[in-house]
């Protein structure tokens, strides 16, 4: 396995995955471009359904990096001793400047085409749940659930953001009561008032949103 070559190097070395019953795990790989020419990968794994690799075709300018995300789709069952014979295979080669992804030809990583071919083979590592490696859907979602402190200060939040919506919508009846009042009345001083409730619920909704966009997702 090598996860260096003279046209790329690719960091880490072997693919991690946090294994769990039902869930997707993934990976992130940094292709790094070593050189001053143009760099086109493309990423091959003998197990194409258990995987889904984006991007997994690309060109990378001279001196420049990517990110590629490997994730593996949740699974029914464990593999035997968690061990995995999964394989991937990162292809490299020069292209000409300024290429872009839809313009590389049928045979680009062909090895027959007499083009300078790179490979790089990683190895696939299942990981347990509890192990500090690799990455499942929820880890992120476990990671920001904090101190008991934070939790509370979080639910505060949320109780505050709850109730200025209630008041919003209250607001939103009352101004709905004083249109029909508005039909049936002529009064002098009501468009003064009118104003006064349009801008009160002006101000609370900019208060909702801020709640809203300052506050982590309930779901």
């Amino acid at each position: 396995m090598s996860g260096s070559n003279h046209l790329i190097s690719v960091h880490p070395e072997e693919l991690k995955f946090q294994f769990e019953l039902e869930r997707q795990s993934y990976c992130d790989l940094k292709v790094a471009n070593n050189t001053e020419h143009y760099v086109a990968f493309k990423v091959k794994t003998t197990s194409p359904k258990k995987y889904f690799v984006r991007p997994n075709t690309g060109v990378i300018h001279p001196w420049d990096s990517c990110i590629i995300r490997v994730t593996l789709q949740a699974q029914r069952e464990y593999p035997p001793d968690m061990q995995c014979k999964d394989k991937f295979l990162l292809q490299s080669t020069i292209v000409p400047p300024n290429t872009d992804l839809d313009e590389l030809p049928p045979d680009t990583f062909n090895k027959d085409s007499g083009k300078t071919m790179e490979e790089c083979k990683l190895r696939v590592v299942y990981t347990s749940p509890g192990s500090a490696h690799g990455n499942s859907e929820d880890e992120a979602l476990k990671s920001s659930k904090g101190s008991p402190d934070s939790d509370s200060a979080l639910q505060c939040l949320k109780d505050e953001r709850d109730a200025v919506i209630r008041q919003t919508q209250q607001l939103q009846q009352e101004l709905e009561l004083l249109k029909r009042r508005r039909q049936r009345k002529s009064d002098p001083g009501f468009s003064f008032t009118f104003a006064l409730f349009v801008a009160f619920i002006g101000i609370m909704v900019g208060i909702l949103l801020n709640l809203s966009l300052s506050s982590p997702s309930t779901k």
